[in-house]
């Protein structure tokens, strides 16, 4: 598979959409995210989610993403297999998923919390 990996730094918003689109599966293996937005922007997409089990990541991903071990290569690899051999399902569950995440809902969920102080 390792001709079929494509590893991108930075990439102009621009491409984004396209990237995610045109993927297999989306991989962050990342060890911390603030809040993790690229899984959701994947997500959105229709495209399978892979990302660690760390930080914000399985808070934001849910259900919706497989959870891997950012530290350990077999993890991540069994998770992109995963990943693709479940994309139908990934690619669901990722949308729904997705649309819990709006501004409104950001918004209201700050207002409860700055009202509550």
């Amino acid at each position: 598979m390792r001709d079929r990996i494509h590893v991108l730094g930075s990439v102009p918003q621009s491409l984004l959409r396209a990237l995610y689109w045109h993927a297999d599966v989306f991989v962050l293996p990342s060890l911390y995210e603030g809040f993790g937005m690229p899984i959701l922007e994947a997500m959105a997409c229709g495209t399978p989610v892979v990302t660690g089990k760390v930080s914000s990541m399985p808070e934001v991903a849910g259900d919706a993403a497989v959870l891997i071990d950012p530290h350990d290569a077999t993890s991540i690899t069994e998770g992109v297999l995963q990943a693709r051999e479940q994309q139908q399902k990934y690619r669901e569950l990722g949308l729904a998923r997705a649309k819990q995440f709006t501004w409104e809902a950001t918004a209201k969920q700050t207002l409860n919390v700055l009202e509550s102080t």
